[in-house]
């Protein structure tokens, strides 16, 4: 097995020969000057290779924090449906508002779409992010 030091010191020498390539207006001496200075490399494990072609740096992490983000809006749509059944109640039972039974219904009713595909949609998205670790 190889050493994770090795490792880690490939990763930044190639990182930071991809980071000379990509300076613009950098203008190298002549051809030779570049073939003729000694290049250190080390061996790169083919699974960081594979995992590097499949997706971004920081990728995992900005899709983790979508998924918070998913999570607080589902917790908060179901306190909004438990605030919603208390009101109903109250405008039916207690104050005899029948006028505006059908509102708050339809409200509820709405409140529980939207739950109902966002709980969805974070079992789908959750998927999605432990297939990027």
């Amino acid at each position: 097995m190889s050493d994770p030091r090795n490792v880690a010191h490939a990763k930044k020498v190639t990182q930071e020969k991809h980071h000379q390539q990509a300076k613009p207006g950098k203008r190298q001496k002549s051809p030779d000057a570049v073939q003729n200075q000694p290049v250190e490399t080390a061996p790169v494990p083919a699974n960081v290779e594979a995992a590097k072609a499949e997706q971004k740096p920081g990728d995992l992490e900005k899709s983790q924090a979508v998924l918070s983000k998913l999570k607080d809006l589902e917790f908060h749509s179901r306190a909004n449906i438990e605030t919603l059944a208390e009101l109903s109640l109250t405008i039916e039972e207690e104050l005899k508002q029948r006028e505006f039974a059908e509102a708050i219904g339809a409200l509820y009713s709405a409140q529980d779409v939207f739950h109902s595909k966002i709980a969805a949609f974070i079992e789908t998205y959750q998927t999605k992010c432990e297939s990027l670790k």
